[in-house]
Formats: C-alpha cells, sequence, structure tokens
C-alpha cells in the first residue's frame, strides 16, 4: 500500500442537484485527518456528498479536490486517488469471475492486462482469498461479496477510501472482519453514517443536514449535540401518536 497518511481533500463551495432539487447547498471544508466520520440522518445529503468526493457525481458547481487533483474532472486522477464502498455490493460487482472484478480496476488505472492479472491475484493472496480467482461472484455470499469489493479497492491503493455506510445488514463476524481490514488502512478514511457510535472514535465528525454542513469538529464536541436533536426529534414524533 503506497499510502502513508492522510491526504487533502479540498471541497470548494460544492452544490450538487438531483433533477431539480438541490441536494448539497454550498459546502466548503478543507480535511486533512486520518479519520472523518459524516453523520447525517437519511436525506440529508450525506451520500451525495460521498458519491461527489468519489468523482461519481458532476457538481452543479464548485469541486472538489484530493491531493491538488480535480476529482471529478480527472477520471484517471479519481481511480487513483479515490474509492468508495457502498452498502450494496450488488451496485460495484459488474463482472463474472472474483479475478475479473479485482483486475478490472487496475486496468483501468492504466495497468497492463497481465500486470493488472499479476495485482490482483497478489491482492486476493494478501487478504487470505487466494484460491478465489475463478470463483463466481454471483455464487458468493453476501458478506464474500462485501469482502470483494473492498478487495478490488484497495488492490488499486487509493489514498481516500469512503465508506457509504456499506455494514448494514451485514451478521457481526462479517462485520467485525471488515472493521478489522479496515483498521490497518494507512490512508484517509471517510465514513458515511447516521450512527454516531460507529464514528466516536474518528479525529473529525461531520454533520450534515438539509445538504449543509451543521457542525464539524472533533466527535466529542458533534456527537453529543447530534444525539441531543435526533433524541428530542424522537420523542415529539411518539408523541404526536
Amino acid at each position: 500500500m503506497r499510502t502513508s497518511g492522510p491526504s487533502s481533500i479540498a471541497i470548494d463551495a460544492l452544490r450538487c442537484r438531483l433533477g431539480e432539487r438541490e441536494v448539497i447547498c454550498g459546502i466548503d471544508l478543507l480535511l486533512q485527518d486520518r479519520r472523518i466520520g459524516i453523520l447525517g440522518r437519511n436525506g440529508s445529503g450525506k451520500s451525495t456528498l460521498a458519491r461527489a468526493m468519489a468523482g461519481l457525481i458532476d457538481p452543479a458547481s464548485g469541486r472538489v479536490t484530493i491531493d491538488g487533483a480535480d476529482i471529478a474532472r480527472d477520471r484517471r486522477a479519481a481511480l487513483a486517488k479515490v474509492g468508495i464502498l457502498f452498502q450494496n455490493p450488488e451496485h460495484q460487482i459488474i463482472f463474472p469471475t472474483v479475478l475479473e472484478e479485482v483486475r478490472f480496476g487496475l486496468e483501468q488505472m492504466g495497468h497492463p492486462k497481465p500486470e493488472a492479472a499479476r495485482r490482483a491475484r497478489a491482492a486476493l493472496k494478501r487478504f487470505g482469498r487466494g484460491d478465489w480467482g475463478g470463483r463466481s461472484t454471483a455464487a458468493l455470499s453476501q458478506g464474500q461479496k462485501h469482502l470483494l469489493c473492498l478487495i478490488s479497492l484497495l488492490a488499486m491503493e487509493p489514498a481516500v477510501l469512503i465508506l457509504d455506510e456499506p455494514f448494514s445488514g451485514l451478521d457481526i463476524p462479517t462485520e467485525r472482519a471488515l472493521r478489522r481490514v479496515l483498521a490497518s488502512y494507512p490512508g484517509t478514511l471517510v465514513q458515511i453514517t447516521h450512527d454516531p457510535q460507529v464514528v466516536a472514535g474518528y479525529e473529525r465528525v461531520l454533520w450534515i443536514e438539509a445538504g449543509g454542513l451543521r457542525a464539524d469538529g472533533p466527535p466529542g464536541q458533534v456527537i453529543p449535540d447530534y444525539l441531543a436533536e435526533m433524541t428530542a426529534e424522537g420523542a415529539d414524533a411518539f408523541a404526536d401518536l
């Protein structure tokens, strides 16, 4: 893994639209921490922000740069700089065999096919899955598919890894195994979640609300305010029943 420390993620006057609706409403941030949590309720815009940071959404205005590379405009740089792990692995896996799936991203980065295949086999072996190369991706369990997506991303050695609530619905052993893999990741890890406990040990937490930045700071500062508001809203909802 070539990454050895946190990257610099600059989000400048970012606005994103889905159809006629503005989902991200002018966010400005400079992120230089190794572990970053992004909190928000469903529909707050946190997943849209994650996709914009990964270069999967063209901003309506503004931009995202990682270590100086414009992620939306320079796709080759984006492949080298950032990877994103989604909640549903079915949204990521596109090839019939495991080796093809791992090899694809490496080929997109510009590695010749033989070199991409070598790196893919090495990545599978590194995670104790050296015998998976010829396996059908459709035959994998849900947990195995999550692991395959993670191996495919880490084989590309991204400087930034974004997790968009990828552990929802996983059994406890599978979740713990994936978290052990991620704990050793040396680059910048950005975790998108609605659960503050997931990011309580991180260096910095952002609270996204209605497409804007509600709060930004250490978890001990942001999480109590987030929990207080969510708890109060939950109590009000039950009072109306």
